[in-house]
């Protein structure tokens, strides 16, 4: 039986916890058979990055019609794509497929360092995010591309009425960041689904955009609807953050291999 494929374009995180090995090691995790372009190679660690280099565009397109063209895709998500020459090269690429698309703007790691120049937001609000299915902001994303600062539950609708305004289908407004329980706010303008999960008391939560994003395109690569996709997502992120674990001098990451092994000590 043939597996789902799904295939992630974002960068290198060289300390395995986020970017594309997070994305890779939560595809297998979820029965799907991971690809990968590769736009950027960062240097980074448990206390941060340290440094990234941009692929040349021609590099990224290479690497995604190799894929795509040969083995096809069932769904794709991207993630650090760092400048406007490289949002608009994977914009134009994913016009052209024919698959669902979860982006993630990813424009701040874990630990504050920047992944998004400042050029290069006008161009995910004009050329990615018309090409989403579901895009995936955390609320610090959500306040570079719109404007919107969210501060309590009641605003995160607002938010989500202005990331929809600039094109995706469907918007996940990531709570994470705001006192009390874990919740999220999923709505395509018409439908609205509050997910929620209790906070966990666990610092070690490197990789959490870039695992949900990409548990969220292997369940859309497996046939699920948007909201079935989301809910299975959300409860495999919460099981890998209560399983993260120490790595290094800093924030470990979240553990995605949880399901298969005794939790670590």
């Amino acid at each position: 039986m043939r597996l789902p494929l799904v295939l992630t374009v974002a960068g290198s995180d060289s300390g395995g916890g986020a970017g594309i090995q997070a994305d890779l090691k939560t595809m297998l995790a979820l029965g799907t058979h991971g690809m990968s372009v590769v736009a950027a190679v960062t240097a980074q660690n448990s206390r941060g990055v340290q440094g990234y280099w941009e692929l040349p565009p021609e590099a990224v397109r290479a690497q995604y019609r190799s894929v795509v063209d040969d083995i096809g895709v069932q769904a794709v998500k991207t993630g650090m794509l760092a400048s406007a020459p490289l949002v608009e090269t994977v914009a134009e690429l994913l016009a052209g497929t024919d698959a669902p698309i979860v982006v993630d703007p990813v424009g701040v790691s874990k630990h504050g360092d920047r992944l998004l120049a400042d050029s290069a937001v006008a161009a995910v609000r004009e050329r990615l995010l018309p090409v989403a299915t579901l895009a995936t902001p955390n609320l610090d994303e959500v306040t570079q591309l719109t404007g919107v600062e969210v501060t309590e539950e009641k605003e995160m609708r607002p938010a989500a009425d202005a990331l929809l305004a600039l094109g995706p289908r469907w918007v996940l407004i990531k709570g994470g960041h705001l006192p009390g329980e874990a919740v999220d706010l999923l709505t395509d303008g018409a439908e609205e689904h509050w997910l929620r999960a209790p906070r966990l008391d666990n610092r070690h939560t490197h990789g959490t955009g870039c695992t949900l994003a990409s548990a969220i395109a292997a369940g859309l690569a497996k046939g699920l609807t948007v909201p079935e996709s989301v809910r299975a997502a959300k409860e495999y992120i919460t099981g890998a953050i209560a399983a993260g674990f120490p790595l290094g001098d800093g924030i470990g990451p979240v553990d995605h291999g949880w399901r298969f092994r005794e939790p670590l000590s």
